[in-house]
């Protein structure tokens, strides 16, 4: 079995500086200490670390990031590290610097990760897995699908 990750646009609207989750939720009538606290029970059940998550940013850069990193050896390790990063630590997975600084982590080349981040070199294959997970109907993250062909 082969796994492919194909990136997904959720909240692909947030500004640059993220948006907290009372603002992301405002008027929806949730109880973002109640949602932590499940998501935090699921996590751990599942044996993974989970943070006091209280502001969402875009992951757009991240996408295009992760998408280079999968070509470079041991590029794939950057998965986790962005999962890490963004759900335990509250990083900021849009800002160039810390997605660098992540890339780094997992021994990536600190000057082609920043050269992917300010050419957006990737910026098309994120648009094809987005426009690919459109056409799965896909509406959340995380999502599998079996039994389908590899695509580029």
């Amino acid at each position: 079995m082969q796994v492919r990750w194909v990136h997904f646009p959720l909240h692909p609207d947030t500004p640059a500086q993220g948006r907290s989750l009372e603002e992301l939720f405002a008027g929806r009538g949730y109880d973002i200490d109640r949602m932590q606290a499940q998501m935090r029970a699921r996590m751990t059940a599942e044996g993974l670390p989970y943070g006091d998550r209280r502001m969402t940013y875009n992951s757009r850069l991240a996408q295009e990031l992760g998408k280079w990193a999968e070509t470079r050896p041991g590029g794939a390790a950057i998965h986790d590290a962005l999962f890490r990063a963004y759900f335990v630590d509250g990083r900021d997975v849009g800002d160039p610097a810390t997605l660098v600084d992540i890339a780094a982590a997992v021994g990536l080349p600190p000057d082609e990760a920043r050269e992917v981040l300010a050419t957006r070199s990737w910026r098309e294959a994120v648009d094809a897995d987005w426009a690919r997970a459109r056409d799965y109907g896909i509406t959340g993250v995380p999502t599998f699908v079996v039994g389908t062909p590899v695509m580029p």
